[in-house]
């Protein structure tokens, strides 16, 4: 059997569309790879994971599933968005999300979201994160939840993709427990360059400017709509809990959605990790402060859903 390999990072801004899904073809195959579990972090054996399906309005979304091992009844809900954009699976996150199934316990559902190319929007990506929180509480019996605890948690792409189900939420009626952002970008606008945090942090390891024009490029029309930071109401929203690697380009937009969401009311915490970068709680084997981020969002759920 031929080992995956991580394929060779192109040049992010002459990328065609076709460079683009052959890398995210490699990239993936990379990232679900048993090579990659050395730097994504081996499962927790306390949970069971399986890929669903999800009969969404127009179409079919794959989820993976963690359930505690062995545990009977009704459990809370975590929605989980994988980071990404134009590239991830959630397979890239089992490290985290497994041990939050198994040690909450919990359900969490992380959602296989479309990734943004020149044909599909960032808006596409959103709905999904959306349509599936509400189709699991819809169904709740069917998944084994409990409707009234449920929450979302997305890293960098889908901190976004979470924070806006969030605030779809809110209005739709939907309350959820908690919201959890990791390293997430709020701002896809022509003003998300303008933070601090991206020209000090321009060239990292794991996200530099460059990727973050290419993202921007694809995000589509209405970015704006698309960009939580510039939400007109962000009161009345489930508490927050923000968590901002110093070291990331993007550190800055997780640092002024948390004072935005607490000038408008909404609880947020804000939580830094210093010397940690971007990607870092999906890449364990490299970063130490993932094990500390890790078990501060499993206290920050627990109490969240025994409130």
């Amino acid at each position: 059997m031929t080992q995956e390999t991580r394929p060779p990072e192109p040049d992010w801004l002459a990328m065609t569309t076709g460079e683009l899904i052959a890398y995210r073809e490699a990239e993936n195959r990379f990232r679900a790879s048993a090579a990659a579990r050395a730097v994504t972090g081996e499962p927790d054996p306390g949970a069971r994971i399986e890929w669903r399906e999800l009969a969404l309005p127009g179409r079919v979304l794959p989820v993976r599933v963690h359930r505690p091992a062995g545990r009977a009844g009704t459990l809370p809900l975590v929605v989980h968005v994988h980071g990404g954009g134009f590239v991830g699976t959630a397979v890239q996150s089992d490290w985290v999300t497994s041990h939050l199934a198994a040690r909450l316990p919990a359900v969490v559902v992380s959602v296989e979201h479309r990734l943004v190319a020149p044909d599909q929007p960032l808006a596409d990506a959103v709905d999904d994160g959306w349509d599936t929180l509400r189709h699991l509480v819809r169904d709740a019996g069917q998944w084994g939840v409990d409707p009234a605890r449920a929450a979302v948690f997305g890293e960098s792409c889908g901190g976004l993709i979470g924070a806006l189900a969030a605030i779809r939420a809110r209005d739709a009626g939907l309350a959820l427990r908690a919201q959890v952002l990791v390293n997430p970008a709020t701002d896809v606008t022509a003003a998300m360059f303008d933070h601090g945090s991206v020209a000090e942090h321009a060239q990292t390891p794991t996200l530099s400017v460059p990727v973050l024009r290419l993202i921007q490029r694809l995000a589509g029309p209405g970015t704006r709509a698309l960009s939580p930071v510039h939400a007109d109401d962000l009161g009345g929203l489930a508490p927050a809990l923000v968590v901002v690697p110093t070291h990331d380009p993007l550190a800055d937009h997780g640092r002024r959605y948390a004072e935005r969401l607490a000038a408008a009311g909404t609880p947020a915490r804000l939580a830094e990790h210093p010397g940690a970068g971007h990607a870092f709680l999906s890449l364990p084997g490299l970063a130490p402060q993932a094990e500390a981020a890790r078990a501060e969002i499993l206290a920050f759920l627990r109490t969240s859903f025994a409130a």
